[in-house]
């Protein structure tokens, strides 16, 4: 398309108008429905179906199977998330597939009813992975119906999986490989390779994209001629950004205030952060996260110029854009935690890849652990290497998510985060995680922070003031303290919380605030436990067991259920203390239980927030 195609593009006043007050009114179903309706008509007036498809990234393997004129064929495409990128990945496909002709349904994982895989013809999956390779919470019930002996054989479907991952971790795209493996085996067809990424996604997703749509339209170039291209969206749709701010345009948000929770002598200190939203155009409902854009640490920065005996001044091209060593350490790479990634290509820039890949899986995640790229560096030192050369082995700096401990009804224009510090010895050294140690050490009051809020619909207050139980350790209990101010203010059932922290004294997070729900009947119970306070550790698990008749009484009312708090640990222990209340309290085997909390998580009243 040439410029002199748009040389009449621009709106009149009165066209501006009323697209401004359309676009107010929308939903994001709508403007995607509307993007793809627009796209059919522009593509009709101004083509006339001629648009070539766009050539595939030579970076990734052509299609296996050959593009061939097939009419009409079904498009859906699936996505599978934890922290929302696989769904902006999946938007941002579903609507270039319209700009392309295509007429895809956009579902998220949590509303595709597992009886409707036998009748997809096409099908493109982009999923995240949770944890050691397990799918995120939403994709659960799929997994398991998938991976059973009750799928059905696919022998029509065509299909495409974008797994994401992190390489940190030892089942790197773990979900998005089960799932590969699986649809082979059930007979479906790839209709190109699986590409696995890293936490660098960008590129290999918009390639992976590209190719797929290419294939696509190939096949349907004859049959798209001047009809308008709809998509169909499914059940919730969850949208990264919902305002100009988002995970790529962070907004620059300003310190209120940053207070140590934790009283003096506390082992584990906690800080509760104040941040404005003011003018942001921001919101975010009780449940979601705020994403952090941190910096590392300008100690472990020097510390690592120091190393490799390297100018900080030195200038640097990173995407394009020219800076110097000390800012893109500062700002732009993950410093600290060594991949596969890295120990390959120090590997390769030292002669001691032979070392290296001498290890098995185990004894390399075990060095992993054990060795911060700057401990790599000093073990296997090399002198005069070109910085460029340096930073090309390490991942961009990730945003971390933390829950949001505020209501905007009660706190309007802020949003609250309660943090505690990573910190902890490595060869005799105090190391510190990034996010944590960025918000407790320099998030000072007026400082500025680069925010986004991360929406997390699987982590909500049920709609009609049902009875809620909250189950949270240390800061897992943000989300409950979000969830008391929204009660507070618009009102709501009753609420039980189970609180897991150390000692009573000093580590009773957010004390007052919880009695004072209390007292005024918004919280009806709470029930704590400080595993230091007594010569025998006590946990939630445990108080949850102490009360399981009234907690099932609760479950069988119609509460929903929370659990926030560390995935290994945590949710596990509690999980199995839920399933042992049901058991018993109901009289039933050991599996009905577990099914009896499967048919609450399908029923949106069993959810986690884990990490």
């Amino acid at each position: 398309m040439t410029v002199s195609q748009f040389s009449g593009a621009a709106l009149t006043a009165e066209q501006w108008r009323l697209v401004e007050a359309l676009s107010s009114s929308l939903t994001p179903e709508h403007a995607y429905w509307i993007s793809g309706y627009f796209a059919g008509i522009g593509s009709a007036l101004l083509h006339k179906g001629t648009t070539a498809a766009q050539s595939p990234d030579t970076r990734i393997s052509t299609a296996v199977v050959q593009a061939e004129p097939v009419a009409a064929r079904s498009l859906t495409i699936l996505h599978i998330s934890e922290t929302g990128n696989s769904t902006e990945l999946a938007i941002r496909l579903a609507a270039l597939a319209i700009e392309q002709g295509l007429n895809p349904t956009l579902v998220d994982i949590a509303d595709y009813k597992v009886r409707k895989l036998k009748e997809e013809q096409d099908l493109l999956i982009i999923t995240s992975t949770h944890g050691e390779g397990d799918p995120p919470q939403s994709g659960m019930e799929f997994f398991e119906l998938i991976e059973s002996r009750k799928a059905p054989a696919l022998p029509e479907l065509r299909y495409a999986i974008l797994a994401l991952g992190d390489m940190s971790y030892e089942h790197f795209c773990g979900a998005g490989k089960r799932l590969d493996e699986r649809f082979e085996e059930l007979g479906a067809k790839r209709l190109q390779p699986r590409i696995d990424c890293d936490v660098d996604y960008e590129e290999l997703a918009a390639a992976w994209s590209s190719n797929i749509l290419a294939l696509l339209t190939a096949e349907k170039r004859a049959a798209t001629s001047s009809a308008a291209s709809q998509l169909e969206t499914t059940g919730s749709t969850q949208q990264a950004d919902n305002s100009a701010y988002g995970k790529r345009n962070p907004f620059p948000a300003t310190v209120i205030d940053n207070i140590v929770l934790s009283g003096r002598g506390s082992t584990r200190e906690t800080h509760h952060i104040e941040i404005s939203l003011a003018d942001s155009a921001l919101t975010y409902e009780p449940g979601d996260a705020l994403g952090i854009v941190a910096n590392n640490d300008p100690v472990m920065v020097e510390a690592l110029l120091t190393t490799l005996d390297m100018n900080p001044g030195t200038s640097l091209t990173v995407k394009g854009q020219v800076t110097t060593l000390f800012e893109a350490l500062s700002k732009l790479f993950e410093i600290t935690t060594a991949t596969l990634r890295f120990l390959d290509h120090w590997g390769e820039l030292t002669g001691t890849t032979d070392i290296f890949t001498a290890m098995d899986n185990v004894e390399r995640a075990a060095f992993l652990h054990e060795h911060h790229i700057i401990d790599i560096i000093r073990a296997f030192p090399l002198k005069g290497l070109d910085p460029q050369r340096f930073i090309d082995g390490l991942r961009p700096l990730q945003p971390r998510l933390y829950s949001i401990s505020s209501s905007l009804a009660i706190c309007p224009d802020e949003a609250h985060i309660t943090v505690a510090p990573v910190r902890y010895k490595l060869h005799g050294e105090i190391r510190s995680g990034v996010a944590s140690s960025h918000l407790a050490d320099r998030a000072n009051a007026d400082s500025i922070l680069p925010v986004y809020i991360q929406s997390n619909p699987y982590f909500r207050l049920p709609p009609n003031g049902e009875p809620i139980i909250m189950i949270g350790a240390g800061t897992g209990v943000a989300p409950y303290r979000a969830f008391m101010q929204e009660r507070e203010a618009n009102g709501g059932g009753r609420s039980w919380l189970f609180f897991g922290e150390r000692n009573f004294r000093v580590d009773f997070l957010y004390q007052t605030e919880w009695q004072d729900w209390l007292k005024n009947s918004i919280l009806t119970k709470m029930d704590v436990a400080f595993s230091r306070d007594n010569a025998e550790k006590t946990y939630v698990q445990h108080r949850i067991h102490e009360h399981a008749h009234d907690v099932y009484a609760w479950l069988e009312e119609g509460a929903h259920i929370y659990i926030c708090g560390d995935a290994l640990r945590l949710a596990p222990d509690v999980h199995n203390t839920l399933v042992t209340v049901i058991e018993e309290q109901a009289s039933v085997q050991r599996e009905e239980a577990e099914e009896y909390l499967r048919n609450l998580q399908r029923d949106g009243r069993y959810q986690r927030d884990v990490y």
